[in-house]
């Protein structure tokens, strides 16, 4: 074996073993990445079918209002198989979904991704991953996820993810550079052939002795990645061992071993027996489950039992200008009722709106495989809200759609990326031409579902000279003064099907650059007050939200060491697990 860069020396000897010595020291601060424009491409996925891609895009994502997401649509910036969608247009199995987006990378920790070794010889190495940095792209993440990282960063173009860590969660990862092995490796997880140890700092004085739980865990919600214990779900074992009560943090220090290998196994078992990880955002914190924290699980009666989503009090609307509501559109364009006719058969002539689940709070649970009940509706809603109160509210704050102005790429051409290029569906949007000045952009797409997260961006329209200046950010009335120069949507042509170009009149190549991104910058945390009001993109205008706190970012669960065929492999102890630590609440 060959060592590429530090390698940590091992200090476990048992859950009573754990030295502390050499602990790794996270380091504060955020990496953050330029927006830029990415191109995306996706096939209709099975829960996808069937159903109108507005109720699909408004559902599976929530960064943008529903108000922005119809008229994005209405703007004729999202293909399927190459034709122009509307927001009523059925996604059928097969179709092919294409969107271009401007896409805003949350920050991540500025603690770099550690390589702890390298075999060379058999192709396969061995990492530290910071929390907050997911394995995968996902959502808004993408140059910010691991896989990317390796591949920018340290050269390793092909790497097999054969095990994966929550974004949250740091730690150890194996990571075979072949195929053969990748399969190999996959064979000794799923047969429960790798011993696998974790440390984690939960709430509370944890019991002496061995503490092994059982419970069966379901995933009902995946916007919020919500897992709970229930009869419905995949059996689960994890095996807990105390090292340590701190007294001054009533938080207690484990060796846990998990024995399978399931979403959220630890965080959910933990909170389960009664003492969940101490900083976890979504599994402890009184505001969503109550005093009890999630103890003995939640009741799981099945409740039909909704509410529509409620503005903060800060942010009230009129029915007229509610970004989140669509009722308003669907009614005004209703026939006037005939001379002569009562007022009441008026109403009855006017078309009842057509409410989309978001609408009416009936998207919680639409990807859960049971019903819910109405304690884990409370706990969705609330941990969505939440959210939103992280993100300053921008979702509500959503003013794009009332400037009416379509945004473009600027002088790039529109490659789709190698995984997602298909010959299914038609003729890819991916081979519309670059307009030159003075040209009218045939088409671009946007507000699509999969990757995007809500970045969407719409199509261009005027002259360069016409656009607002690009600059850092934003502000309110910026927006309302290009709201006030810019023509409404109504008044700009949607192209048309015919319009698109085919595959064999697409240029071969183009002197502009493609979707080139800027550099990560690292920066320290923002003060609490360093920004006054709402700032948005001057690209996409979606609202800016205001940057995290480094130590927000990950949570006390961290992968300490892997035993597998390849050999025994750890890292150092994470900063947070020694005696006595404290960080601010």
């Amino acid at each position: 074996m060959e060592d590429a860069a530090s390698t940590s020396t091992s200090a476990l000897n048992g859950p009573g073993g754990l030295s502390e010595v050499g602990a790794r020291k996270a380091k504060p601060g955020l990496k953050k990445i330029p927006p830029y424009w990415y191109p995306y491409t996706t096939m209709a996925k099975g829960r996808w079918l069937g159903r109108e891609i507005l109720e699909v895009v408004s559902t599976e994502f929530r960064d943008r209002s529903m108000e922005f997401y119809r008229y994005a649509l209405e703007s004729g910036v999202t293909t399927i198989n190459g034709k122009v969608a509307k927001p009523d247009t059925i996604i059928r199995n097969g179709d092919r979904i294409e969107n271009i987006s401007h896409r805003h990378e949350p920050p991540v920790t500025s603690t770099p991704v550690r390589i702890v070794h390298h075999d060379r010889e058999r192709e396969f190495i061995v990492i530290d991953k910071p929390g907050s940095i997911p394995v995968h792209a996902t959502g808004r993440y993408f140059r910010n996820s691991l896989v990317e990282i390796l591949k920018n960063d340290f050269g390793f173009e092909k790497v097999y993810t054969v095990n994966r860590l929550d974004r949250l969660t740091s730690g150890l990862m194996i990571l075979p550079l072949n195929a053969a092995l990748a399969n190999t490796l996959t064979q000794e997880f799923v047969g429960g052939r790798v011993r696998k140890e974790y440390i984690a700092r939960c709430k509370g004085e944890f019991p002496e002795e061995e503490v092994v739980c059982e419970e069966p865990l379901l995933t009902v919600d995946r916007q919020m990645g919500l897992n709970i214990v229930h009869p419905e779900g995949k059996h689960a074992k994890t095996i807990f061992k105390r090292i340590r009560y701190d007294a001054n943090t009533d938080t207690s220090v484990l060796h846990c071993r998990p024995m399978t290998g399931r979403s959220h196994q630890i965080r959910v078992h933990l909170q389960y027996l009664g003492h969940p990880i101490a900083n976890d955002p979504i599994y402890s914190d009184p505001r969503i489950w109550g005093e009890k924290l999630g103890k003995g699980g939640i009741d799981i009666t099945p409740s039909e039992e909704r509410s529509a989503p409620q503005a903060p009090e800060h942010l009230q609307f009129d029915p007229s200008s509610n970004p989140e509501a669509l009722h308003k559109l669907t009614t005004a364009g209703a026939a006037p009722a005939e001379s002569g006719a009562g007022e009441g058969d008026a109403e009855a002539s006017q078309p009842k709106p057509k409410l989309l689940p978001r609408e009416t709070g009936h998207d919680i649970g639409m990807g859960s495989p049971v019903p819910l009940s109405a304690e884990a509706v409370g706990i969705i809603t609330r941990l969505r809200n939440m959210k939103d109160e992280a993100e300053d509210w921008g979702r509500w704050r959503d003013v794009v759609f009332r400037a009416k102005g379509r945004l473009t790429p600027h002088g790039y051409s529109i490659p789709l990326p190698p995984q997602n290029r298909r010959k299914r569906g038609g003729p890819a949007v991916g081979a519309v031409p670059v307009p030159t000045q003075g040209e009218q952009p045939t088409s671009t797409a946007s507000a699509g579902p999969e990757g995007s997260s809500g970045d969407a961006t719409l199509a261009g329209e005027g002259q360069p000279d016409e656009e607002p200046p690009r600059t850092n950010q934003l502000t309110l009335e910026d927006v309302a003064k290009f709201a006030d120069t810019t023509p409404p949507v109504s008044e700009v042509p949607t192209p048309s099907t015919a319009e698109l170009p085919s595959p064999s009149s697409a240029p071969t190549s183009s002197s502009a650059p493609d979707f080139a991104v800027s550099e990560p910058v690292i920066t320290d945390a923002a003060p609490a007050d360093a920004s006054e009001g709402m700032q948005y993109c001057p690209e996409c205008f979606v609202p800016l939200h205001p940057d995290p706190k480094p130590e927000s970012l990950y949570i006390f669960l961290h992968a300490l060491r892997y035993t597998t065929s390849l050999g025994c492999f750890e890292t150092e102890m994470p900063e947070w697990a020694a005696e006595g630590w404290e960080w601010e609440r």
